[in-house]
């Protein structure tokens, strides 16, 4: 968060270098693993120099030279000083040395000393806890900067961490001597005119590519309508290997509000999860100005939408060059400079959309620029959107940027999705809505019966398309994968417009066949050049180089009247201001890609590219489309040496998941893949072990007996297994469940979400020790079913709940501990109802609780 207390370091450091003992009394020690602060603090140890209230004198001039400027009023300068000074007392305790508090910056050391202090601030009001907050971020750095600037050890050993932190004083100083500066009359005429048309561009949204057959159905739908608030998690490997691999404890917070209290975020989903939509949520919001209370510091900021595959082969853009590489409508009308001047004066929100658009070859040099840019501006807010395996953990952690990644969808959430979309479908069809609630309740009824459904309706774009075709279908919908993407070609390329009645919207007359293959040498060129999109001239050039193969298009017209029949009629192609062309979705590229490289018998091509990320659907959509004889030959080119490490490991893996879509494949190639990856299912690390859900349900058939394995071991398995939503998944996990190990349990109990609410409770949930546990809950159907358990002391709240739900759904004699890993949004009072209750657990990263009940303990 920038720390928006300002305070100038000519003032500061008198009062903040009084922390620290003088550098020739401290240790002689200079060491790259750093020394431990509690021994450099001056107000620790026998005799210390500066007493606890000398300290708290501190805090109170600290608090009296800031309060002026944000209107604190007087009567709570008192309570927020005596706040302060026990937050800065907690540093001669903890065991963070002065590198590791270099690396966790202003704001994340800052929120490690409150963690160390729950409750500390319990009699502040909001007002007076949110001032407090910042003002602990702008001390933390400048000690911080002290630290630097008296160990030339800290400042060799992270240069760029460092450089931050003097740019951060830097900044902080300016502000403090002008404040934050009001942008020229020409700037601001423009900024209301770039809000206007940033909330027209980004507030309709295709739902994911896939639309309703009926011939009143516009092609977009109202973002305001159709928004989904999904949830994020933090994903930090390096702070699950501080906590030695036990649960962290990281909170669930809605993806929407992911930014509250975080400057930078990279924020990974896989295909279809609603990373997108998240961005023009949040560029829409902040350019009404109608952003939550959470996402407060956001407010008045200037949204700057920047997809990476508008500029992914000539790099990241300068500033002054935005708008004209995303091709913003209003890009010749900007006043000079002016996306340069909103950055230098931190008020831009960066929404970097989609790294995984970029090549794999291009994306070091893209975090490059990216870093580059941020450190020049680093005032301003940016999130980043990625594909889960398409950059490695801590991409971008140097720059400050928390790691977070989109959860999949709960029952709840798709249920909420169904309804809304039905709801939608029916008003923008002027219908009756009995007609769509019936097909809606059907559908609704379907998803927790088939395994099949259940697993691939986890994201937006999944949902989007099993409500299309369950309302096409009148309620009969396929189950797989392939068969679903199938029955989407069919609906769109062939009985879209006969069903619409739609006969004679243009001369040319295309059947399903002629469609699909055209659009697959579209999306095969887009694959094989590596782009998202196609510059209308060289689609022309496609479509008219491949005419004469398809005898059906003989005297329908030009290649401009055949490209304009696929952009208008099929719903499968977008086009851009500038008159380039991308596919409505990524996944239709690929699966349109991998079914034309089948066809061209293209194998050694995606057998070269296999390793690639942005190549993985791709190869498994192959797979599908593939004869026998093919399929053999790419699953045994996937195992074929001459890769070494990662690149090696990453293919073996893919041939594994393959497994999953093939539909006849030789027996001796089945049995070589299981024999050649066997031993990659014993994973070393709980990075691998997550990774390796992603192969699927085949993992199940090689990993070791569970009965054979250690606590440690039975551990990763688990990581593995709760990820693999197949009914022989409990099976295996249920082998697990009489362990003694807590950090076996948790991961059983965490898994929960993953499968058949009922069935898991029964199996799992039901069988393990209660001692130390906490058993999380993120929708009412856990939530019932724990209660229909008997309930339990210690209770984990991982979903949006309201209180009423809560007090319902809780047994209110055994609840004893309650861990609060979702923001309620609500005041704590409904506790008082719980009589056994306790302790009162609060992630750090949440919103800070309020109205906790007298007797309740509050832990972080």
């Amino acid at each position: 968060m920038d720390p928006a207390v300002r305070l100038a370091s000519a003032v500061a450091d008198p009062l903040v270098s009084q922390f620290l003992l003088p550098v020739e009394a401290t240790p002689d020690k200079a060491q790259a693993e750093g020394e431990l602060l509690a021994r450099l603090v001056s107000f620790r140890g026998e005799a210390p120099p500066l007493s606890y209230a000398s300290l708290l004198s501190l805090a109170e001039e600290l608090v009296s030279l800031t309060a002026p400027a944000h209107r604190l009023p007087a009567r709570d300068e008192t309570p927020v000083a005596a706040v302060l000074s026990r937050m800065l007392w907690i540093i001669g305790e903890l065991d963070v040395t002065d590198v590791q508090a270099v690396r966790l910056g202003p704001q994340d050391y800052a929120r490690r000393l409150r963690s160390a202090v729950p409750g500390a601030d319990r009699e502040l009001n909001p007002d007076a806890a949110w001032f407090h907050d910042r003002l602990l971020v702008t001390v933390c750095l400048h000690l911080l900067h002290h630290l630097i600037r008296r160990s030339p050890v800290l400042a060799e050993h992270m240069p760029e961490r460092a450089h931050r932190i003097r740019q951060l004083i830097d900044l902080n100083d300016v502000e403090a001597v002008r404040g934050r500066p009001e942008p020229s009359a020409a700037d601001a005429e423009f900024e209301v005119r770039y809000a206007r048309s940033v909330a027209e561009e980004h507030n309709r949204v295709t739902i994911h590519g896939i639309d309703l057959p009926n011939p009143n159905t516009p092609d977009s739908w109202s973002l305001d309508a159709t928004y989904l608030s999904l949830s994020a998690e933090f994903d930090n490997p390096e702070r699950r290997a501080e906590m030695n691999g036990e649960d962290s404890g990281e909170p669930v917070l809605p993806a929407d509000r992911a930014l509250g209290g975080h400057e930078r975020v990279l924020l990974r989903g896989v295909a279809g999860s609603g990373k997108t939509t998240l961005v023009q949520w949040l560029a829409v919001a902040t350019a009404r100005d109608a952003l939550p209370a959470e996402l407060a510091s956001l407010r008045g900021r200037i949204p700057l939408v920047l997809p990476v595959r508008r500029f992914a082969r000539e790099g990241f853009p300068s500033p002054d060059d935005f708008l004209h590489a995303v091709r913003h409508p209003l890009a010749d009308e900007a006043p000079d400079g002016w996306a340069a001047r909103v950055l230098t004066e931190e008020r831009g929100l960066l929404l970097v959309d989609g790294i995984d658009e970029a090549p794999e070859s291009e994306r070091a040099a893209l975090r490059d620029q990216l870093r580059r840019l941020m450190r020049i501006y680093s005032g301003n807010f940016c999130l980043v959107t990625a594909r889960p395996s398409s950059v490695e953990a801590n991409w971008l952690a140097d720059e400050g940027f928390d790691e977070l990644r989109l959860a999949p969808m709960s029952r709840d959430q798709v249920a909420t999705f169904i309804t809304a979309w039905h709801a939608a479908a029916a008003d923008d069809e002027g219908k009756d809505h009995h007609l769509l609630a019936e097909y809606r309740d059907r559908l609704l009824a379907s998803i927790p019966l088939y395994r099949e459904l259940r697993g691939l309706a986890t994201n937006p774009l999944m949902c989007g398309l099993i409500c299309a075709l369950n309302r096409d279908r009148s309620g009969s919908l396929p189950h797989g994968r392939k068969e679903l993407y199938e029955a989407a070609m069919e609906m769109l390329l062939q009985r879209r417009d006969p069903e619409r009645r739609v006969l004679y919207a243009d001369a040319v007359k295309l059947r399903r066949g002629a469609r699909e293959r055209l659009l697959r040498k579209l999306a095969f060129r887009m694959l094989v050049e590596r782009r998202a999109e196609m510059p209308l001239d060289e689609a022309l050039e496609e479509i008219s180089r491949n005419l004469p193969a398809i005898p059906s298009t003989a005297g329908q017209g030009r290649p401009e009247d055949i490209f304009n029949h696929l952009l208008l009629r099929t719903g499968l192609l977008r086009e851009q201001p500038d008159r380039s062309v991308e596919f409505v979705h990524r996944t239709v590229q690929d699966y349109l890609a991998a079914k034309e490289a089948v066809e061209q018998g293209a194998f050694d091509l995606l057998l070269d590219h296999a390793h690639e990320t942005e190549w993985e659907e791709v190869i498994r959509m192959a797979v599908a489309h593939a004869r026998p004889a093919e399929c053999a030959r790419l699953l045994g080119g996937l195992l074929a040496p001459g890769r070494k490490g990662m690149q090696r490991n990453r293919r073996r893996l893919l041939a594994a998941a393959c497994l999953e879509h093939v539909t006849e494949l030789d027996p001796d190639t089945h049995a070589r893949i299981r024999r050649e990856t066997r031993n990659m299912v014993r994973p070393t690390t709980v990075e691998a072990a997550r990774s390796l859900g992603w192969v699927g349900p085949i993992v199940l058939e090689m990993l070791p007996d569970p009965a054979h394995v250690t606590d440690r071991e039975a551990h990763r398995l688990a990581v593995t297994v709760t990820r693999i939503n197949d009914d022989a998944a409990v099976h295996y996990l249920a082998q697990l469940r009489n362990r003694a190990s807590l950090q076996l349990r948790a991961e059983l109990a965490r898994g929960w979400h993953n499968f058949d609410t009922d069935r898991y409770a029964d199996e799992i949930i039901g069988h393990l020790d209660p001692e130390g546990l906490y058993y999380p809950v993120s929708d009412r159907y856990e939530l019932a079913a724990l209660r229909k358990l008997g309930g339990r002391a210690r209770v984990q709240i991982v979903g949006p709940f309201t209180p009423d739900e809560l007090l319902e759904g809780l047994v209110r004699e055994q609840l004893t501990h309650l861990w609060l890993a979702y923001d309620l949004g609500v005041p704590m009072g409904w506790l008082a109802a719980f009589p056994q209750l306790t302790t009162l657990r609060v992630n750090p990263r949440l919103p800070r609780v309020s109205g906790v009940p007298e007797g309740i303990r509050i832990m972080s």
